[in-house]
């Protein structure tokens, strides 16, 4: 029988702080589950333990605490001696997740097309404490960059546990009519093509050494079909539905799949470029004036404000640890409550 501790997690939320225990199994005990059924000891945790581990979470995540959930009396935390590989590391959300899970105690790969926003990634975890990190210049729309960065995490860290599965781009924002069939296939080919071309190839490895975990971004655009932005709208309704059919695949290698998808995130430069961008649209939807483009989102957000990066982080974390580990091919909406139907 698998031993269990019981960890106090303290969130301070306000000046009388929220006290909240999880179960979770220790390090020792996963091993253990893992000798004994290595096809089933991610979802063996049981529901009642799942149910409350999603509530502690769930409280991070309101409270923009990235930290909150994870860390007991004694230091341990949920991702010590994984290896948790990031695409699109070189953007905010990415960022903010790499310094999170480094906290956590994960040894974290940094995956980016873009050198220079994996440089800025890299000097920013270099002032966060815990283990070594890599960081590798790679675009997803290759194979071979792609199968290259998986080959360079095994050689450095022997096996790779868990995949934020998180690059992609916006793409133009004009109405359909109007849309260049270019920058649609574009989007598609980076969105959809190089996201499952990162899971394969993650896939395969993770299997090789017993399974993992994959989150991948997708958006509340997919859910109600934002104007203006066909390509990735497109795109990101395409991975919540390669996220269940994966999920289903993998699931019997030990492989759990699962989404995120946030909306109207900020405040900050991505949230005032879009509403520059939905203002100067020529859409019927969306106000000329940005500022009045944004009233009009937040006007349609039941919590009458904006989501952190660090709750979508929060979320991400949640789906990537055991907490969530009786979580297979699920979507965690990050909207205020923007998607309720």
């Amino acid at each position: 029988m698998l031993r269990r501790t019981w960890v106090r997690t303290i969130s301070a939320a306000s000046s009388d702080g929220l006290h909240c225990a999880r179960q979770v199994l220790t390090p020792q005990a996963r091993r253990q589950s893992s000798t004994h059924d290595s096809a089933r000891s991610s979802f063996a945790t049981g529901s009642g333990a799942a149910v409350a581990a999603f509530a502690t979470a769930a409280t991070a995540f309101s409270l923009g605490n990235a930290t909150a959930v994870c860390d007991d009396k004694k230091g341990r935390s949920r991702f010590t001696d994984s290896v948790i590989v990031i695409t699109g590391a070189g953007g905010d959300f990415g960022r903010a997740g790499a310094m999170a899970f480094k906290r956590e105690g994960a040894r974290v790969v940094l995956l980016d097309a873009s050198a220079k926003g994996l440089q800025k990634t890299e000097e920013a975890l270099r002032a966060v404490p815990g283990p070594e990190s890599l960081a590798i210049t790679c675009d997803i729309t290759s194979d071979s960059a792609v199968e290259g960065a998986v080959a360079q995490v095994e050689k450095k860290f022997g096996h790779i546990t868990h995949l934020w599965n998180n690059a992609g781009v916006q793409g133009d924002v004009t109405p359909t009519l109007d849309y260049s069939l270019a920058d649609f296939q574009k989007v598609q080919e980076i969105n959809v093509v190089g996201a499952f071309r990162v899971i394969q190839c993650v896939a395969r490895s993770m299997r090789k050494t017993g399974g993992g975990t994959i989150v991948n971004t997708a958006s509340v655009a997919a859910l109600r079909g934002t104007p203006a932005m066909p390509a990735y709208v497109a795109s990101k309704a395409a991975l919540l539905a390669l996220t269940m059919t994966v999920a289903k695949d993998l699931a019997p290698d030990n492989i759990r799949v699962n989404a995120v998808s946030p909306a109207l995130i900020g405040p900050g430069f991505m949230w005032d470029r879009q509403n520059e961008l939905h203002a100067t649209s020529g859409s019927p939807y969306f106000a000329k004036d940005p500022t009045t483009v944004g009233k009009n989102k937040l006007g349609g957000v039941p919590m009458k404000r904006l989501g952190s990066i660090d709750e979508v982080v929060s979320a991400v974390a949640f789906l990537l640890s055991e907490d969530g580990g009786y979580c297979c091919g699920t979507n965690i909406i990050i909207d205020g409550g923007l998607a309720m139907r």
